[in-house]
């Protein structure tokens, strides 16, 4: 039996967050292709951590910068190693290689950091993107751990344009693999059935947060057109800052983190998300498109989602036509239901699991086959590989010593 190891950034969280969703996902391809799974971290576990045992992968904890593990990889043996983010890569990909060479190194990027921290800082100083904003810290480690990786993970189609067309990657070293969607739920509560708006989002992630605050910027004039509406703001691990946000009277709600993300969205209307900055795919929009519910969204919430489709609602970045269309959408039952409509159409033609599945494991099984040419033409990840290996597993090596 083939055996996977997936080093993880943290312990999956899916009803927390979109990654570990996504995680889970990538676990079920491998799965249905027979493989046996190890799931490693050195994080410490919450009381929200999925228990990946109840789905047969197994679990060990690591540490950070200590030769331990390199006795765990080997024993464990890997046909495929995945590293959970860039970070991952950066700490433990040099031992994988040192111990486990003939191993199949995968990075998935959930989304690339690099684009995010670029327009987090473009957004913060109130200005546009320009290139060199691309080119920081960030963006030259994260390219560095793209090309040691003998196959990278990209998760939305812009970012796979950006990736191949401005920085010139060879399509070889990316796959593009989205969220999966195994069913869609059309059995849902019908626009009479439902009321109020709904937000949703990890508040420790700092898009997330920044969608909060345009929510308390816009809610005043949507609830003065809709006086009996409500926003219910869920999302785990609420801050002390957004508790303050909440306000009865003005019935913007800070709800904390929802138990069940399906019963939350089928008593809602309509999701509102006018998301200024991030990258990737947004969780929360593919969701609500998954379970029948219509979103406003900006461009920059929908990038990579729809393609040429029409989305399921209404995309927006201007602050006066977004609460426009906030009190359109809540209010036209023809308007909303065929938006409702547009998503499942979306999930349908974009994102159904049979459309990427084959295709990926296909990738995988491909490139263990012909590791060696394939790493042979990659010769700038083979350089990186070399420099990494003296960098880090000496800064490493220093660190460990230092600790004992």
């Amino acid at each position: 039996m083939k055996h996977l190891i997936i080093i993880g950034a943290v312990w999956p969280e899916p009803n927390s967050t979109a990654a570990g969703s996504r995680m889970l996902q990538i676990i079920s391809l491998f799965q249905n292709q027979g493989y046996e799974i190890t799931f490693l971290c050195s994080a410490s576990k919450s009381d929200f951590s999925f228990d990946l045992n109840t789905i047969s992968v197994q679990t060990k904890p690591i540490q950070l910068n200590d030769s331990s593990f390199d006795s765990i990889i080997k024993e464990l043996n890997p046909n495929v190693v995945l590293f959970d983010r860039f970070m991952i890569e950066e700490q433990y990909g040099w031992r994988v290689m040192e111990n486990c060479p003939n191993a199949l190194r995968v990075l998935d990027t959930e989304d690339l950091h690099f684009l995010r921290k670029a327009r987090e800082v473009t957004f913060k100083q109130n200005r546009e993107l320009v290139f060199e904003d691309y080119i920081s810290d960030v963006f030259k480690r994260e390219m560095a751990s793209i090309y040691r990786c003998d196959l990278t993970l990209i998760i939305s189609e812009y970012e796979m344009q950006l990736a191949t067309e401005t920085f010139q990657i060879n399509a070889s070293l990316l796959h593009y693999l989205p969220f999966l969607s195994e069913e869609i739920t059309t059995n849902v509560p019908k626009f009479d059935e439902r009321k109020h708006f709904i937000s949703i989002g990890n508040f420790l992630h700092e898009p997330n947060w920044q969608t909060v605050l345009e929510l308390k910027k816009y809610w005043k004039a949507i609830k003065k057109q809709l006086p009996e509406a409500e926003l219910h703001v869920y999302g785990a691990y609420v801050t002390e800052k957004a508790k303050q946000l909440h306000n009865e009277k003005e019935g913007f709600l800070i709800k904390g983190r929802a138990e069940s993300v399906a019963e939350a969205y089928s008593k809602a209307k309509v999701l509102l998300a006018p998301i200024p900055y991030g990258a990737g795919l947004k969780g929360k929009l593919f969701e609500a498109m998954q379970l029948g519910l219509p979103s406003i969204t900006t461009e920059m919430g929908a990038e990579g989602m729809n393609g040429n489709l029409d989305w399921n609602g209404f995309i927006t970045s201007d602050e006066n036509d977004f609460i426009t269309k906030s009190v359109k959408l809540y209010s036209d039952k023809t308007l909303w239901e065929t938006a409702q409509k547009n998503g499942y159409k979306i999930i349908e033609k974009r994102f159904k699991k049979e459309l990427f599945a084959s295709d990926f494991m296909n990738k995988v099984e491909t490139l263990q086959m012909n590791l060696k040419s394939h790493r042979n033409q990659n010769f700038l990840g083979q350089i990186l590989q070399h420099q990494s290996l003296q960098s880090t597993k000496y800064m490493s090596k220093w660190i460990e010593a230092k600790n004992s």
